[in-house]
């Protein structure tokens, strides 16, 4: 029978930007004593274990997520955030290290604003295929094709046209994206269409680190909405020691 691995346990706080910082708990627990379940201790050696400091930050109010691979430990009030931003991350597993009630290599893992994803596609609009065509952002003097506002006080994350004219509206989701994006979407395809389009036709994009399969299942009578997954990927380039100089009298020597 093959061994499972542990489960992670983690602390997620939110941060003021609207993102979120995942820590390995009993890391965050050693930094912030303070903040550690009362009468609980997370010292390496003669501490207590990770799951009677699970039941610890319970009884603190604090809510915890549970998946397949992780515990989710978080703040009263932030797992909604949280929850958007990293999703199901299962998926995701055999990406992450393993746990350990000592690593280190978790903490501080920074999700930031949906900003910088809408920088990125906005920045690549013409790499990525949509109905076979080129896209670049619209502009009418109102916006710039970023954050275009529409009537009811709501913004449309991207907006775009192709070389005909035809307008794509884009939602983004840094976590994985919820049922009800579907709806989103459509709500404000039917704004551009009602009050930009003019004849052109409209369609929508949907990009999220997860698509869930419900959300495959509705596109499949929207057929004018695609949907795309996000990838990051960081590469570790070996950057080697520093060597020794000779002075500068024996290069001179050398030389003659």
């Amino acid at each position: 029978m093959e061994r499972q691995s542990p489960k992670r346990y983690l602390i997620v706080e939110a941060t003021p930007d609207g993102g979120v910082q995942v820590h390995e708990m009993k890391k965050w627990c050693r930094l912030h004593p303070e903040q550690t379940p009362p009468g609980m201790s997370a010292a390496a050696t003669g501490g207590d274990n990770s799951q009677r400091l699970r039941r610890g930050f319970e009884k603190m109010g604090w809510s915890v997520v549970e998946t397949p691979t992780e515990v989710r430990i978080q703040r009263p009030g932030e797992a909604g955030q949280a929850e958007e931003l990293l999703g199901d991350m299962t998926g995701d597993a055999e990406a992450l290290p393993e746990s350990s009630d000592d690593s280190e290599s978790l903490a501080n893992t920074v999700f930031h604003l949906e900003r910088q994803l809408q920088e990125f596609i906005a920045d690549n609009l013409e790499s990525i295929p949509v109905n076979g065509k080129r896209l670049h952002l619209y502009s009418d003097g109102v916006s710039g094709g970023r954050e275009y506002p529409t009537s009811s006080g709501r913004r449309i994350d991207i907006l775009a046209v192709d070389d005909d004219g035809n307008f794509v509206v884009f939602e983004l989701k840094r976590g994985e994206a919820p049922d009800k994006a579907i709806g989103q979407i459509a709500s404000y395809m039917g704004w551009v269409s009602l009050n930009l389009s003019r004849g052109k036709a409209v369609s929508g994009v949907i990009v999220a680190r997860s698509i869930n399969e419900s959300l495959r299942e509705a596109i499949a009578v929207v057929p004018n909405v695609s949907l795309f997954e996000y990838r990051l990927r960081f590469d570790l380039n070996v950057i080697g020691a520093a060597e020794a100089t000779p002075p500068k009298e024996s290069a001179a020597r050398a030389a003659r």
